[in-house]
């Protein structure tokens, strides 16, 4: 059973950093890519980062240049650096994975930013960014 839990959020002033982590288990976590995804009150949830089983990264416009996704196999963990930090970017963020081994190729690099990609979830961790 894929079970993914998120850590790391908090409350920051604009202008300040956080790192969030999320750990995976139950099963081979360097086969499959995994994302970040946020959700701010009143809003649909959102594309934020992912990165591919071989570590390519994707990125939101929105947080492009700010945040960095990174995952570390060996920890089983995938991070997201968040830096130059702004009101607009509370929510509560959530990790998620997909079902695919190995996910490559054109098609499959399309639909990465998707929320329908990803058939495992976190259960969120808020960031609050204060003025």
């Amino acid at each position: 059973q894929v079970q993914l839990v998120e850590s790391g959020g908090g409350l920051v002033q604009a202008g300040g950093s956080l790192r969030l982590s999320c750990a995976a288990s139950g099963r081979t976590f360097s086969n499959y890519a995994m994302g970040w995804f946020r959700q701010a009150p009143g809003k649909e949830r959102e594309f934020v980062a992912a990165i591919s089983w071989s570590a390519i990264t994707y990125y939101a416009d929105s947080v492009k240049g700010r945040f960095t996704i990174s995952r570390d196999n060996a920890k089983n963990t995938v991070y997201l650096q968040m830096n130059s930090l702004t009101p607009e970017d509370t929510a509560v963020y959530f990790c998620a994975t997909d079902d695919t081994v190995k996910g490559s190729g054109g098609y499959y690099y399309s639909r990465i930013k998707l929320q329908g990609t990803y058939n495992y979830w976190g259960q969120g961790t808020q960031v609050t960014v204060s003025s």
